[in-house]
C-alpha cells in the first residue's frame, strides 16, 4: 500500500512539474511575440486555442457544441481575412463540422439522438456516386480538384440529419430560428456599417492579394457615372454577403410568421432584423440580390395567405405579420435615406439605370438570359462535353488547388450551371442534377402540404422555397451558389429542420392553445 501511495504521489508531482514547465514556457513564447510585435502569431495561437476549445465542446456535447459551429460558419471570413486568407482558417469549418458528424453519429448508436431517412437519398446518392467516378475521369489535371468538388458539393449533407436530431421539440426550434436572426442582424448591421464607411472598416489595411479585389470591389452608374462600395460585411466578398442576405430574408419572413402564430417571445427581433436586411440588400448592390429578396418576398407573403389557417380564426395572424414586415422594412428604408441620402441615391441610381426597361442602360434580358445561354452553348464547343473534364474542374475554390499543384487553372470555366455540370461532369450531369433536385424539392413540397393551416406552415414554406430558388434559380445563373459553403450549409440544415416539423405538430394542438411543452431527450 506505501509502494502505490509513493508511486500516485510521485506521478501527481511529475504531472505538476510537467504543466509548470509548460506554462512557463508558453509564457515566455508569448512574451517575446508581444515583444516583438507579432500580432499575427499571437492571434493564430487564440484562434487555435478558441478552436481546440469548440472542439472538446462538440465531442462532448455535440447539441451545444453545434452552435459553436454556427457562429465560426458566419465569421470565419472576418477571421481569414485578418490573416491573410490562411487556409487552415478556411478548412476549419470542416474539422468542426466532422467532429460533430462524429458526436451524432456516436449519440444515434447510444439511442441519444433520432435518426433521419430523407425520401430522397437514393436519387442524391446516384448524383454523388456519378461525380466520384468523375473524379478519375482522364481529362481531369488532377484528383485534388475532385476532391475539391465533392468537398463543396456534398461536404455539408449530413448537416440535414443533425438539423434533424437537433429539433427535439418546439424549445429547440425557437431557440434555432432566434440564434440564426440575432447572428443576421450582427451581420446584416455591420454590412450597413462597412457600406458607409468605406472599405477599410472589418477589412484589414493590406488584404491578401487573391482576395483583394473581392473585399473592395466598385462599382459604377452607367448614365449618372456614381462609384460607390460593394460592402462584404464579416465574408471576404460582396457577392458572398448579397447572397446570405437573400438566405435571411427568406428564413426571416417565414420565423416571422411561426412566431406570431405561435405567440413566442422573440417577435421584435424578427422584425428589427426584416428591417435591417431590407436596409442592407439596398446598400448591397448586387442586383440578383435584391431581385431574388423581392420576389422571396412577394412569393411567401402569397403563400402566407394560401396556407393560413383560416379556418382556426388565425389568419388575421398572418395578416399582420405581412402588414408589419413592410412596415418595419419601410421605416428602416425611409431612415436610412433621410441620414444617409448620398449612400442610398447612389444604389438605386444603379438599380433603375440596369433594371428598368426604360432605361438605355437596361440589362436584364442580357444577364437574365442571353449572357447564360451563350455559357450553357460555351460549354459544348469544348472538346470533352460528352464525358466532361472531371469532378471539380469548375467548381468554386479551384485556384487554391492550381495554387498548391504549381499549375495553371484548367481552361473550362462557364458562367451557367448546367453547363458548368458539362464541363465538369459530361453531359449526364445536368439530368442527374434535374432528378435529385426536382425529387427533392418536391419531398419538401409534401411536407409542407401536410403542415397547411398549422403554425409551422410559414416556417416550412420558407424553406420548400429557399430550396427551389438555391437549387433552380440560383443555380440556372451559376453553380457558385450552391457551392458556396454558407448558403448550401443552410440549405441542408434547414431541409432537416423541415422534415422534423410534422413530428412536432402532432405533438401539440393544430394552433397554440397552451404553453410550450419542456425538451425531451430524444
Amino acid at each position: 500500500m506505501n509502494f502505490v501511495r509513493v508511486s500516485e504521489r510521485g506521478k501527481q508531482q511529475f504531472i505538476t512539474l510537467a504543466v509548470w514547465l509548460i506554462g512557463l514556457w508558453v509564457a515566455w513564447t508569448l512574451g517575446h511575440w508581444v515583444a516583438d510585435a507579432q500580432t499575427h502569431l499571437l492571434m493564430v495561437v487564440a484562434i487555435g486555442f478558441a478552436l481546440l476549445v469548440i472542439g472538446l465542446v462538440i465531442l462532448h456535447n455535440w447539441r451545444a457544441g453545434f452552435y459553436f459551429f454556427l457562429v465560426w460558419l458566419l465569421f470565419e471570413d472576418l477571421i481569414r481575412k485578418y490573416l491573410g486568407n490562411n487556409m487552415a482558417i478556411f478548412f476549419a469549418k470542416d474539422c468542426l463540422a466532422a467532429l460533430t458528424y462524429i458526436s451524432l453519429l456516436v449519440a444515434i448508436r447510444r439511442k441519444q439522438a433520432r435518426a433521419f431517412h430523407p425520401p430522397f437519398l437514393v436519387f442524391l446518392s446516384l448524383f454523388f456516386w456519378f461525380a466520384v467516378l468523375q473524379v478519375f475521369n482522364p481529362y481531369s489535371p488532377s484528383v485534388f480538384y475532385g476532391f475539391l468538388g465533392l468537398k463543396v458539393d456534398f461536404f455539408y449533407i449530413p448537416l440535414m440529419f443533425l438539423a434533424y436530431a437537433l429539433i427535439r421539440d418546439e424549445r429547440d426550434l425557437h431557440r434555432f430560428l432566434l440564434i440564426f436572426m440575432l447572428l443576421a442582424v450582427v451581420i446584416s448591421g455591420l454590412g450597413i456599417a462597412q457600406g458607409i464607411l468605406g472599405p477599410q472598416f472589418l477589412n484589414p489595411p493590406t488584404l491578401q492579394h487573391d482576395i483583394r479585389e473581392l473585399g473592395s470591389l466598385e462599382k459604377i452608374t452607367p448614365l449618372t457615372n456614381q462609384i460607390f462600395f460593394l460592402p462584404c460585411s464579416v465574408f471576404v466578398s460582396s457577392g458572398r454577403f448579397a447572397l446570405y442576405l437573400v438566405l435571411a430574408i427568406i428564413v426571416g419572413l417565414g420565423s416571422a410568421g411561426y412566431f406570431v402564430l405561435s405567440s413566442l417571445k422573440g417577435r421584435v427581433v424578427m422584425y428589427i432584423g426584416i428591417g435591417t436586411l431590407a436596409i442592407a440588400t439596398l446598400l448591397s448592390g448586387s442586383r440578383s440580390g435584391l431581385l431574388f429578396s423581392l420576389i422571396s418576398t412577394l412569393a411567401l407573403f402569397s403563400a402566407f395567405l394560401w396556407g393560413a389557417p383560416w379556418r382556426w380564426g388565425r389568419g388575421r395572424r398572418l395578416v399582420r405579420v405581412l402588414r408589419r414586415s413592410l412596415i418595419f422594412a419601410s421605416l428602416g428604408l425611409a431612415a436610412f435615406m433621410l441620414i444617409f441620402p448620398t449612400a442610398m441615391a447612389s444604389r438605386l441610381g444603379f438599380y433603375s439605370e440596369t433594371l428598368l426597361p426604360s432605361s438605355s442602360a437596361y440589362e436584364l434580358g442580357e444577364r437574365s438570359w442571353t449572357y447564360p445561354m451563350g455559357e450553357l452553348v460555351k460549354a459544348f464547343s469544348g472538346p470533352h462535353w460528352v464525358v466532361g473534364n472531371g469532378t471539380g474542374t469548375d467548381t468554386l475554390g479551384a485556384q487554391y488547388v492550381s495554387e498548391i499543384l504549381k499549375k495553371p487553372m484548367p481552361t473550362v470555366a462557364v458562367e451557367e450551371g448546367f453547363g458548368q455540370l458539362i464541363a465538369e461532369m459530361g453531359i449526364l450531369a445536368p439530368f442527374l442534377w434535374i432528378l435529385w433536385t426536382a425529387v427533392t424539392v418536391a419531398a419538401c413540397w409534401k411536407v409542407n402540404r401536410s403542415l397547411k393551416e398549422t403554425r409551422f406552415f410559414p416556417l416550412s414554406v420558407a424553406i420548400v422555397w429557399y430550396a427551389f430558388v438555391l437549387l433552380f434559380a440560383m443555380s440556372y445563373l451559376g453553380l457558385d451558389a450552391y457551392q458556396n459553403y454558407v448558403n448550401n450549409a443552410f440549405l441542408w440544415l434547414l431541409i432537416g429542420v423541415l422534415f422534423r416539423l410534422p413530428d412536432l405538430a402532432s405533438r401539440t394542438s393544430v394552433l397554440p392553445a397552451q404553453p410550450m411543452r419542456p425538451s425531451v431527450s430524444a
